[in-house]
């Protein structure tokens, strides 16, 4: 590691060593309710502990990361994006973990969201230790964290109704029931026996039964109890959450009282992260909605390492933009210039190196390549994918490269690609003219002009794209005419349009045959 004080990630990781304490093993963990597809939004959370992960993993200490999937919870809205949403209208109020899928064929409705996740996520470096709350909830795991959380009923309604402005009932418990009658949480808790017994009525049939706590599945705590059961019974050090949960009054805040005075436990180091813009195509970032931007759509134009670099070069309380317009060329640009600072190829100052240099390394999906990765420009190589018709293997054929820079190269070159076809502006699209394209109607003026481009064309090899450049402008003078003129005048007999790359590194990547190829249908 190049510099540990320079990053966000390891100042935190610091900060929960100094908190904590030393320990055999620190805690960092995350979650979600697997409702929908798991947004950008949410990956924010995921990679954020990844990070710190690694940052005091790379102190030399021992870390479990767990990732709770909070799939015990209520099935509340059905997504706008899921099929046969008839059937799934009538799994509203069941826990989500018996809810079917109707789209990819998994056990239940939160698997196929768990398993989407799950099988992404070691493309971006994060594999985490898996905790099912189903299979907690149902097994009575939390048996005892439930009876404690009875026992305070007091205390839990009067610390919670320090933030409401209508306090909770006398009568309120701070457990829910799922109906064994309906599977469905509908229920009213009519008393506890001050041992295992909870005594509740099913609001839909009107039955009661009474629940032992230590051999039912069907009693859970409510979230602003669960969360800081769960860090007392993970012994959990880290965990982030967003503004809705860190904000006054918010589950964090009463979450960090639970703990100390339900559970005898404290609260883990956290820090607050920022909201995910998406810039460049539509749609809000929602589980629930039809339009969700997750992390499989933000792969298909960013590597991996550039999906990693977004988030490790930005402080989690910055809000940012995920991009899909031209900023793509920019972020590209951006990191391969981290890497040239990486690796010594870039100069800049000791603190910016610093800085810079542990942003790549954080950046890396399983560690930092031993020499530099060749680095072909996105701006470049979009340029390339376009001249050969989106050919990928055609593209890195002009390079000598290993199998390891093949496999990066073909990663960043289908990333270019799909970028080119999906999101690209159509100023920026371009495809070579070819025989079954019309002619451009030129008259004799530029078919002069034409025959000077192809005569400095056809001795290209004694030219550099500075000297081309020369050349063209003087075939532009030598009728007299602007520049511009005889540009216009090429891009459309190249590529059918009036604009297109600079034309003289344009011409010079496009190659000598394919040019002539060209020119040769007009002189």
């Amino acid at each position: 590691m190049k510099g540990n004080t320079f990053h966000w990630a390891d100042s935190t990781a610091e900060k929960i060593v100094r908190q904590k304490g030393e320990k055999d093993t620190y805690v960092c963990a995350s979650g979600i309710t697997p409702s929908g597809t798991v947004h950008i939004g949410n990956f924010r959370e995921i990679i954020s502990v990844e990070l710190i992960v690694r940052a005091l993993r790379d102190q030399g200490k021992q870390v479990r990361f767990i990732y709770s999937w909070d799939d015990y919870d209520v099935f509340r809205k059905v997504p706008k994006n899921m099929p046969n949403p008839e059937l799934l209208e009538t799994y509203l109020r069941k826990p989500i973990t018996l809810v079917p899928d109707t789209g990819s064929g998994y056990s239940s409705y939160a698997e196929a969201n768990e398993k989407a996740l799950e099988q992404l996520l070691p493309k971006v470096g994060v594999e985490p230790e898996y905790i099912y709350q189903a299979t907690r909830y149902r097994s009575s795991y939390y048996a005892e964290g439930i009876r404690t959380a009875l026992e305070q009923r007091d205390t839990i309604r009067s610390i919670l109704n320090e933030h409401r402005t209508e306090p909770l009932p006398e009568d309120w418990w701070p457990v829910s029931v799922f109906s064994t009658f309906t599977d469905r949480d509908t229920t009213t808790v009519l008393g506890w026996d001050g041992e295992w017994g909870v005594h509740y009525r099913c609001d839909d049939t009107g039955n009661e039964e009474t629940l032992d706590l230590r051999e039912t599945s069907a009693v859970k705590l409510p979230w602003r109890v669960d969360w800081p059961m769960r860090w007392r019974q993970e012994g959990v050090d880290f965990e982030p959450a967003g503004k809705d949960h860190h904000s006054e009054g918010g589950s964090f805040d009463t979450g960090r009282k639970i703990v100390r005075d339900v559970y005898g436990g404290e609260a883990p180091v956290s820090f607050q992260y920022d909201f995910i813009r998406i810039k460049g195509r539509g749609g809000k970032i929602s589980s629930s909605s039809g339009e969700v931007v997750g992390l499989p759509e933000v792969l298909e134009i960013y590597q991996p390492e550039i999906v990693r670099y977004l988030f490790a070069g930005t402080r989690p309380n910055s809000e940012f933009a995920i991009s899909f317009d031209l900023d793509v060329l920019k972020i590209y640009e951006d990191y391969d210039k981290c890497e040239r600072i990486y690796f010594g190829e870039q100069e800049v100052g000791e603190k910016k190196r610093q800085k810079e240099s542990r942003i790549y390394e954080l950046s890396q999906v399983h560690g930092v390549p031993e020499t530099m990765p060749v680095q072909l420009p996105f701006r470049h190589l979009c340029n390339l994918l376009q001249i050969n018709g989106g050919d990928i293997e055609t593209v890195l054929s002009l390079f000598e490269l290993d199998e390891e820079q093949q496999r990066r190269m073909r990663v960043r070159a289908q990333c270019a690609w799909n970028w080119i076809t999906r999101f690209s502006p159509e100023e920026f699209r371009f495809r070579l003219q070819t025989d079954a394209d019309p002619l451009v109607e030129i008259d004799e003026q530029q078919r002069r002009m034409l025959q000077g481009l192809k005569r400095e064309v056809e001795k290209l090899d004694e030219h550099d794209e500075k000297s081309l450049g020369t050349a063209i402008y003087d075939v532009a003078r030598s009728e007299d005419l602007e520049p511009k003129d005889l540009f216009s005048l090429v891009y459309m007999v190249l590529i059918g349009k009036e604009k297109g790359p600079r034309l003289a590194g344009f011409i010079m990547t496009v190659g000598k045959q394919k040019v002539l190829e060209i020119l040769t249908r007009y002189v």
